[in-house]
């Protein structure tokens, strides 16, 4: 299959979306199809070019096996509600005569778009017909609904109202959409999405990278926390996270020597969470760890923390969940009942209810306080990983319904596989 991807993210950025659009697209060229890529200059978590990046330049690079295309995109430092639109808008504008070059110039099989960002999906579709593919839209985040839920957007206002009904158009184009949860494709189908073009399509693990220590992590020696047992977030620092419970529960547990907490990341809420805990002896601010120290990273912890917002259940399955399971380690997640959190969560750690400080606090101590709870519960989460989320599963999966909707009959297109 001759295949084009489009998406804001991808490498060389390390973190969340951009990883698993990288690792589709190399997996896929790998399998020996053609694979090409549309993406933006790097900037994500920090929300600022990566050193050697931006300017008005569309620069290309071959990685992997892909051919990757980045245009140029603007990057706003405080990434407001508005700004967010203009940043997505850019990238659409920037995306456009690419796209258009190669819609002309070759016939592709399937043009992936992944979303974020939305703003650009009308553009692949188009790019899709005029190439004579098949199009497909994958969800990573419900991106509107979260705009509303952290309150970067109202939906009252007529941005909010243009939003939802964009968001609705825009998905009509598509011969398939997917996103990464149950709860997630219930909401495309809510949406107007017919149930039969939608698809399952989880995020991953790679298990051979991401295994439990057999060993001291090293990095925790190197932060003098040998001693400590360490409570540990790491991901982007941004307004859908609740990041703000973590430093309570931490103010909370001040007096707990023996316990400490990391959070590792970047992202525009740091200012604010260092603000926040200015003062706590207790709470660690360290930076993103390259791939090739994400086993000794997630391995200090004796707990993962998972925070979210109420309002953003549902909206995205974050991504750093998966690595968590797959370090072995117990995990205290904030998430309502039935959630794709709290489903993930059950049996391999201890779910509270979202901006509860003192019961995620409880829920910590609950767990270092019981050794043998925690090795339980880390051993389920690595079992869960195993059985959920193993690379090589999802992704032949993956290309078994690339195929499969490569070769549908329009009558037989959205007779979707498992």
């Amino acid at each position: 299959m001759r295949i084009l991807l489009v998406g804001i993210n991808y490498s060389p950025e390390i973190i969340s979306i951009a990883v698993y659009s990288s690792g589709m697209a190399e997996f896929l060229a790998k399998q020996g199809h053609t694979v090409e890529v549309v993406t933006a200059h790097p900037y994500f978590p920090e929300w600022r070019a990566h050193e050697g990046w931006g300017g008005l330049r569309w620069l290309k690079e071959r990685v992997g096996g892909v051919d990757v295309t980045h245009c140029p995109i603007y990057i706003p430092g405080n990434p407001s509600g508005v700004k967010r639109i203009l940043h997505h808008a850019s990238f659409a504008i920037s995306s456009l005569p690419v796209l258009l070059s190669k819609a002309f110039r070759g016939k592709y099989d399937v043009v992936f778009v992944v979303a974020p960002s939305l703003v650009a999906a009308p553009i692949g579709a188009l790019a899709a017909r005029l190439s004579g593919a098949k199009a497909w839209l994958h969800v990573q985040d419900f991106e509107v609904e979260a705009a509303f839920a952290t309150g970067l957007i109202s939906s009252k206002t007529l941005i909010g109202r243009v939003a939802v009904r964009f968001e609705r158009w825009s998905m009509r184009f598509f011969d398939r959409v997917s996103t990464i949860s149950p709860q997630m494709r219930k909401r495309l189908i809510e949406k107007g999405v017919p149930q039969h073009e939608t698809v399952e399509f989880r995020n991953w693990s790679d298990l051979e990278a991401i295994k439990p220590l057999d060993r001291p992590s090293s990095l925790k020696a190197e932060l003098g926390l040998t001693e400590k047992k360490v409570v540990l977030y790491s991901g982007n620092l941004g307004k859908k996270q609740g990041l703000e419970a973590i430093v309570r529960a931490a103010e909370a547990l001040r007096d707990r020597k023996d316990i400490v907490f990391v959070i590792a990341g970047d992202g525009p809420l740091r200012p604010d969470l260092e603000r926040l805990a200015s003062g706590l002896s207790n709470v660690i601010f360290i930076p993103l760890q390259p791939y090739d120290r994400l086993s000794d990273l997630l391995g200090m912890a004796s707990v993962h923390v998972l925070p979210q917002m109420v309002d953003a259940a549902d909206l995205v399955l974050p991504s750093k969940l998966i690595n968590m399971l797959a370090s072995g380690r117990p995990i205290v997640a904030t998430a309502m009942p039935h959630t794709g959190i709290w489903d993930e969560v059950q049996g391999a750690g201890a779910v509270v209810p979202p901006g509860d400080a003192v019961a995620l606090a409880q829920a910590i101590t609950g767990l270092v306080d019981d050794p043998s709870r925690m090795d339980t519960l880390g051993k389920t989460a690595r079992a869960r990983a195993i059985e959920r989320w193993d690379i090589s599963n999802t992704l032949s999966g993956l290309q078994d319904d690339l195929r499969s909707l490569v070769k549908a009959t329009p009558q037989e297109r959205g007779q979707k596989t498992a």
